[in-house]
């Protein structure tokens, strides 16, 4: 595989804050990933609502986005849990890439979800209700490993990265895990 090209993988970041625990797990995964996977995160708060009726001549930021899924090889959803949901901007990009019915950009993409939170569960109930939506967008979703990140608040050293060393090895398996999820699941 040295000899392969890195993968292009658009990230989705649950949290819009901009010190968020998620976003900072998500550049950590984008740092060891490196070179095999090339993360790219595509920003969600500034899409406008979506709405059905703006599809005839639809935003710019739409454009954008579902430009950057079809571009890319796979997605990775990385998300806090609100109200044992996904947040309201994210589920908003699922549907603005999801539309006009019929030309899906998330279609096909291999993808997978990690979920983080302060709390024990990390996030359980975001990460399995994203599934759901996944499978109804015919996304291919990595199964294993399962990753709920309990305890985000305290998974980083001063430099971002993590600072346990199990912390290190469960993200390396789900990295190595995604990568050749995408290979063998990426559409031809």
């Amino acid at each position: 595989m040295a000899n392969e090209t890195a993968l292009k993988v658009a990230v989705l970041v649950g949290s819009l804050r901009a010190a968020s625990h998620n976003r900072k797990l998500a550049q950590a995964l984008k740092a060891m990933a490196a070179p095999k996977l090339a993360f790219e995160e595509l920003g969600i708060g500034e899409l406008p609502l979506y709405n059905e009726e703006l599809d005839q001549n639809p935003p710019r930021a739409w454009v954008a986005l579902r430009d950057a899924i079809r571009a890319s090889d796979a997605v990775l959803f990385v998300t806090p849990e609100y109200n044992r949901s996904v947040p309201g901007a994210l589920k908003n990009a699922i549907d603005i890439g999801s539309r006009p019915y019929g030309s899906s950009a998330w279609s096909g993409k291999p993808a997978a979800v990690i979920s983080g939170s302060p709390g024990a569960i990390g996030g359980f109930g975001a990460n399995h209700h994203l599934r759901q939506s996944l499978v109804f967008l015919d996304m291919p979703v990595l199964q294993q490993p399962e990753a709920y990140i309990g305890g985000i608040d305290k998974l980083f050293d001063a430099q971002g990265g993590f600072a346990k060393e199990d912390t290190t090895k469960l993200m390396r398996k789900f990295l190595d895990a995604f990568e050749r999820w995408i290979r063998a699941n990426a559409p031809a």
